[in-house]
């Protein structure tokens, strides 16, 4: 203690303005802002008008525990907002973490901190006996405080025996209030130890937990990969599936359709939230996903520099089992109506030969997949884009996924084609399913060439697809027979979109498509032409 307040005196004696520098070298912060220091000093203890006294030392004493205090709680404002206390090193703790680390990465057992520094979501990490209380819509932190020493006790004091309390929707919309309105928040309370005695666990996990949200947006294929799966896989995956996934806003039928990809990202259940009364304890929890741009995973963020590709390739593991099972059925399908049409027209050829021929021609074929849409964005004249496809030499499928269309059957559709067409809209998210390599061809209507590049164009890209583009003219699209040809509807949409989001989706999502085969024949002849090298080359290995 002497040396301490020997420190203090020393502080003192110099002059006002250099306390700047004191506050450096007794408060050692990497983000120091000298403005925001000078504040610091004024506002935590009115130095001056005590210490030109001669005051007794008691007083003297509690007014530096008082400065101290006051310190560390401002502390953190000199950050960002992050949580507070959450940047005390541990005795174990590196010095030195790394610098692709996300905020929060590395923390002492006991803390909560809280990375409010994304647009795009928050993410709290809870370490030490964590345990739920979905009645109260919390998660508690049980802490001695030991730790911190006498300041952490003091705080605690002050709150009642809270060390912290954070608020936090974990859903991965921040920016968008009117979505984030709907999301059930957490309260995250860090209390002390003894507080435990009247929480105690009905479950005790002994790995970590990952809180999220299926609400908001849940229920649209974009949303529910963008928002919901791949920042899943981004959170967890450096876990390796040691894991428990807790879901706010848990449905049913969101278990069932990615309970698939669910099984390859943990080896445990997941826990509805709120419908889970018990009070289920962790060593550690991470309340919030974190989610990187558009479709995509940033490897220079990943433990291990883990990619988009090391994504599909889990949705491959999740998948196959089932894809194997639809491969036999089909193929006895296609037996069987092979076998009736021989039977109905005789041939010199003996019939396994005939259907050995078939599915010899079948397999040199590239396959085109077209994803049809219903209603708004439709291609009015898909009929006759099937045939213009086959004519040049395409095996052509037509898949019309909706919300009760099994994944696995999409995925086996779209992971062995080797060209895939489509109208910009949620359903192009299934580009994640082809095999690096093959062809994207986003057909894009009128007013939505932003939205089609930033959601579909560059994250297909970064998997590794050959993307390519295909802007409709007015001429192309049904607006041409609402709007007068100089409208600005038709002759810059750029102008329309300007107004705002209502604008563009009253407007320009409402539009179908009527493809001009003169010029979309040049880009499907392009497609086949680099799939058939892409076959060669592949049988050639």
């Amino acid at each position: 203690m002497d040396k301490i307040m020997g420190r203090y005196h020393r502080f003192h004696q110099l002059k006002k303005g250099e306390h700047v520098q004191a506050v450096k070298h007794y408060m050692p912060l990497e983000d120091f802002d000298e403005e925001e220091s000078c504040d610091l000093v004024f506002v935590c203890a009115p130095i001056y008008g005590y210490w030109n006294k001669k005051a007794r030392p008691k007083l003297l004493s509690l007014l530096f525990i008082s400065l101290l205090s006051c310190c560390f709680i401002l502390t953190p404002h000199l950050f960002s907002s992050s949580s507070l206390l959450y940047s005390f090193v541990g005795e174990n703790d590196s010095l030195a973490p790394d610098v692709n680390a996300p905020l929060c990465a590395s923390i002492s057992n006991g803390s909560l901190c809280c990375d409010r520094s994304g647009f795009r979501s928050d993410v709290c990490i809870m370490r030490g006996d964590v345990r739920t209380s979905s009645a109260s819509s919390s998660v508690f932190l049980y802490n001695s405080g030991n730790s911190n020493g006498f300041v952490m006790n003091y705080i605690s004091n002050i709150v009642e025996g809270e060390f912290q309390h954070e608020k936090i929707k974990p859903y991965t919309r921040k920016w968008e209030t009117s979505v984030m309105d709907t999301i059930d928040e957490l309260d995250l309370v860090s209390k002390k130890e003894s507080a435990a005695i009247n929480h105690r666990c009905d479950v005790q996990h002994d790995v970590p937990a990952v809180f999220f949200s299926t609400g908001g947006y849940t229920g649209n294929v974009y949303h529910e990969f963008n928002d919901g799966i791949l920042p899943l896989f981004i959170t967890s995956q450096h876990l390796k599936k040691k894991v428990v996934f807790v879901i706010l806003e848990y449905h049913n039928w969101w278990i069932m359709k990615y309970g698939n990809i669910l099984s390859h990202l943990s080896d445990y259940p997941a826990i509805d939230f709120s419908g889970d009364e018990r009070i289920h304890c962790f060593p550690e929890a991470i309340v919030g996903l974190r989610i990187h741009d558009e479709l995509t995973v940033d490897p220079s963020l990943m433990q291990g520099s883990k990619t988009i590709v090391d994504f599909r390739n889990i949705l491959d593991r999740a998948y196959w089992p089932r894809i194997r099972g639809l491969i036999q059925d089909e193929e006895r399908e296609a037996q069987e109506k092979l076998r009736e049409k021989l039977s109905l027209s005789p041939s010199s050829k003996t019939s396994s030969e005939i259907i050995r021929n078939v599915g010899d021609n079948l397999l040199k074929k590239p396959k085109l997949v077209v994803l049809s849409r219903n209603g708004s964005r439709a291609i009015t004249n898909e009929n006759l884009l099937v045939k213009m496809a086959e004519d040049i030499g395409f095996r052509v499928e037509v898949a019309r996924p909706d919300r009760t269309t099994e994944l696995a059957k999409i995925y086996w559709a779209l992971n062995s084609s080797d060209v895939m067409v489509g109208v910009h809209g949620a359903a192009m998210t299934h580009f994640l399913f082809m095999k690096p390599g093959s062809v994207f061809i986003q057909i894009i209507p009128l007013g939505t060439d932003w939205a089609a590049e930033t959601y579909y164009g560059e994250p297909a890209r970064k998997l590794g697809l050959e993307y390519v583009s295909y802007p409709v003219l007015p001429t192309e699209s049904s607006l041409y027979d609402i709007y007068d040809k100089d409208d600005p509807v038709l002759r810059d949409p750029t102008s329309i979109n300007n107004r705002g989001w209502q604008y563009t989706k009253s407007i320009y999502l409402g539009q179908n498509v009527k493809l001009n085969f003169r010029r979309f024949h040049k880009r499907l002849v392009r497609a086949y032409g680099y799939s058939i090298n892409r076959i060669v080359h592949h049988q050639s290995q």
